[in-house]
């Protein structure tokens, strides 16, 4: 009865998108209610929660001292993990993490680093021997759709938060000083996430219509409205015109949801 319920329940949804109405009541192109809250975690050097709508995610930022890659001495590094927790829904389950984690990790990912948010270069302590490690954990407490976009602004947010302890140098050595210096960012990249249902296209889902979406589009907008990352998800296709529509309509929203950050 249930799977019943269910197919009745995702029918009526997708004939209210062909309406162009939602069952939440907002039209097709609105983002639901946000809110983000800096600085939750006490142990952590930067953090930040997310609620859009009912979807919860917070997000852990950590600096270490580590080695960078061969192929960037000059760099320092940044690593990004996502965990999806058995309480934020049942389609969750405890262990390794699996293809939804690793997706949404490298999507929250490739917008921060293909927008050059963060100053590597600063994080370089001994060029090719030792950098600071930028550490970004996304905790996803409840799960009502769209975990693309709150993930990837908490995970933003957090990085603006985030301290890095203050060094020098000695004898070879890193010694770590008294007191602490911002995180160098130098852009704030925003993620629009579109799901197309039927032949019209609907901003920020939630989870009931993320299950009768034939596919998905995340742009990553840079400050200057520039798209720096683009990541489609799900077994349907766009057309070459919807995905035009789609980019100006990431565009679009990023600018409108700049406006609130006051970043």
């Amino acid at each position: 009865m249930a799977s019943i319920v269910t197919r009745v329940k995702q029918k009526q949804i997708a004939e209210l998108i062909a309406n162009e109405k939602r069952a939440d009541g907002r039209g097709l192109k609105e983002y639901r209610e946000m809110k983000i809250e800096p600085g939750l975690i006490e142990k952590a050097e930067g953090s930040a929660r997310v609620l859009l709508g009912k979807t919860e995610v917070v997000v852990g930022v950590k600096v270490e001292t580590g080695e960078p890659f061969p192929d960037t001495p000059n760099d320092g590094v940044m690593t990004v993990n996502a965990e999806l927790t058995p309480i934020a829904s049942p389609e969750f389950e405890a262990g390794p993490p699996n293809e939804d984690s690793i997706e949404l990790a490298r999507i929250v990912d490739r917008g921060i680093r293909e927008s050059k948010a963060i100053n590597t270069e600063k994080l370089v302590i001994e060029p090719g021997k030792k950098v600071f490690v930028v550490f970004i954990d996304i905790y996803v407490l409840n799960h009502d759709g769209n975990l693309i976009d709150a993930s990837a602004l908490a995970a933003v947010s957090a990085l603006i938060n985030t301290k890095m302890a203050n060094y020098e140098i000695k004898d070879g050595e890193v010694k770590i000083k008294p007191g602490y210096e911002q995180l160098p960012i130098r852009k704030h990249p925003i993620t629009v996430t579109t799901a197309k249902i039927g032949d019209k296209l609907v901003v920020d889902p939630i989870g009931e219509e993320e299950q009768v979406m034939d596919a998905r589009i995340s742009f990553a907008i840079d400050d200057d409205g520039n798209i720096c990352a683009i990541q489609k998800g799900g077994s349907g296709y766009f057309e070459p015109q919807q995905i035009m529509e789609a980019a100006k309509l990431a565009k679009d929203k990023a600018k409108e949801l700049r406006k609130k950050l006051n970043w």
